[in-house]
């Protein structure tokens, strides 16, 4: 018999369940045996003694919705193992998208996103997808149709609640991104304009979802002090429209008090709902420096934005709002204060002290300079928050990475953290237990029944790793390296990565209906 690809003596964890030492043999993209085959052929023998063969790892979340553009090898997710990668997270997304829209929608994602084409050639999101395709990605991208970006198409970006017909129209704008191939409907409900919708408009669209069996994947209203509200929130939406409901990036922003209600919270909710949560494994995270305004600052779109953020009698304003609060809101800036909160790798403070200003006017300050387009991290949990969270029963992996010239480390080091760092070394969770997270109980989650877990007919999604070497390097300070170890990344069967390195074969795809 000869195989197109054999890894000969690794030790398998085949996605659930107990490993064990094997040769595999890859046939046309698939995996047609699995046992002792020393005496078969193959165009490809790899040697894997000693070291652990995995399913590809699969991302639930990361902002890679227009980086193929730029890099269709989506190398620092690649290069770490991931081969399936869950964009258009935060309910932000490039379609669909009103005719005349596109600009303020391209204004609004760069920081997060990236540009894309000069000129996006879509308006629907069938069309979005199509031409995403045409950008032939090493690994699979999966999209998820965002609520936000739905409600801008639909409303525009305006704090206004939808007639019946909108509603409907928004209804029929979301299924019609599951029936073009989406596999979750995100919700981003600090950012604009998703953060206008009400609870109600939340369930409406969600019985879209319900019947594709897509779970509701949200950035919830508040991580902060109203955290528990916020999920509560989700959670009712989940268990009356009867959608499976997966937490994007679970955190207690700046209070790790919180988190054991919260984690008690959900293994309540859990025995009603379809409910699991991604984390990444850090305790500090990115986002849109524009997040720091409060809601009303933002309203009108990006040129509204950035002229109250030039403005010294709106300056004035947000910075009252900053330091006494508004309801509700979740206040980011309030809670963690400039010193937790890095720009351009300073933090907020230290400029703010370089040019003499008060931390509000250096917000706004960047963000006129940058025309919004820049993003922050912030400083918010415990390593201790972070690994609790990281141990639960209903925890899976997103990086929520954000590519750019100053990355979050979480971009390039997610998975050989959680794994390599968490699991392998400090032994979080075993490591049969560790890898079925990142691999079969994440494809399960977004409905992909071909891949995630090492086995005859399976698609030949593979990783193999050193685990006396896989860890993740990537630093705040130093975020763009990837993690040693990683001998081999095959996708569809077709070596990707060889030892640490991309090949430069593009055997992905953008998934699609």
């Amino acid at each position: 018999m000869a195989f197109d690809l054999v890894v000969r003596g690794a030790t398998v964890y085949p996605g659930e369940g107990a490993s064990f030492v094997a040769d595999v043999g890859v046939e046309r993209g698939r995996i047609t045996a699995i046992g002792e085959l020393d005496a078969a052929g193959a165009a490809e023998v790899v040697a894997g003694a000693g070291l652990i063969l995995c399913p590809g790892f699969i991302d639930l979340h990361i902002h890679a919705a227009l980086a193929s553009y730029d890099d269709p090898l989506l190398t620092p997710a690649l290069v770490q193992g991931f081969t399936t990668l869950v964009i258009n997270p935060d309910g932000l997304a490039p379609a669909p998208v009103a005719p005349g829209r596109a600009a303020a929608r391209q204004n609004y994602l760069r920081a997060l996103e990236g540009n894309g084409p000069e000129v996006w050639p879509w308006t629907t999101f069938s069309e979005y997808v199509a031409d995403l395709t045409t950008t032939r990605p090493a690994v699979t991208l999966v999209p998820s149709i965002g609520h936000g970006a739905v409600r801008d198409t639909v409303l525009g970006d305006g704090r206004v609640a939808p007639s019946p017909e909108q509603l409907l129209a928004m209804r029929r704008e979301v299924r019609l991104g599951l029936e073009a191939g989406a596999r979750m409907l995100s919700f981003g409900l600090v950012y604009i304009p998703g953060a206008y919708g009400d609870t109600e408009e939340l369930f409406a669209v969600a019985q879209e979802a319900a019947p594709f069996g897509a779970p509701l994947v949200p950035h919830v209203r508040n991580e902060g002090a109203g955290l528990l509200p916020a999920v509560r929130e989700m959670i009712d939406v989940a268990r009356r429209s009867g959608a499976p409901l997966h937490l994007s990036h679970l955190k207690s922003l700046g209070d790790n008090s919180q988190v054991e209600p919260l984690l008690s919270l959900l293994d309540e909710a859990a025995r009603e709902i379809d409910l699991t949560f991604d984390q990444y494994p850090y305790g500090a995270g990115a986002t849109l420096l524009a997040s720091l305004l409060p809601g009303w600052a933002q309203e009108g779109g990006a040129a509204a934005t950035l002229a109250r953020a030039a403005d010294a009698g709106e300056r004035a304003r947000i910075a009252r709002d900053v330091a006494d609060g508004l309801p509700g809101w979740e206040n980011i800036l309030g809670t963690l204060g400039g010193e937790n909160i890095v720009v351009r790798g300073r933090s907020l403070a230290e400029h703010a002290d370089e040019h003499g200003a008060s931390v509000v006017e250096t917000v706004c300050d960047l963000l006129v300079e940058s025309q919004l387009a820049v993003p922050m991290v912030l400083h918010y949990a415990s390593d201790e928050a972070v690994r609790t969270i990281a141990a639960h029963r209903l925890h899976l992996v997103g990086s929520d990475g954000i590519f750019g010239d100053l990355p979050h480390p979480r971009l390039y080091g997610t998975a050989p953290r959680f794994l390599g760092r968490f699991v392998l070394r400090d032994g979080l969770v075993p490591v049969e237990e560790g890898v079925a997270r990142l691999t079969e109980r994440a494809a399960k989650r977004i409905g992909l029944t071909d891949r995630g877990r090492i086995e005859v007919g399976k698609r030949a999604d593979l990783v193999l790793l050193d685990p006396t070497l896989y860890v993740d390097t990537a630093t705040y300070d130093d975020p763009k390296r990837s993690p040693d170890g990683v001998h081999g990344v095959w996708v569809a069967g077709e070596r990707v990565v060889r030892d640490g390195m991309p090949t430069g074969a593009r055997p992905g795809s953008v998934l699609r209906a």
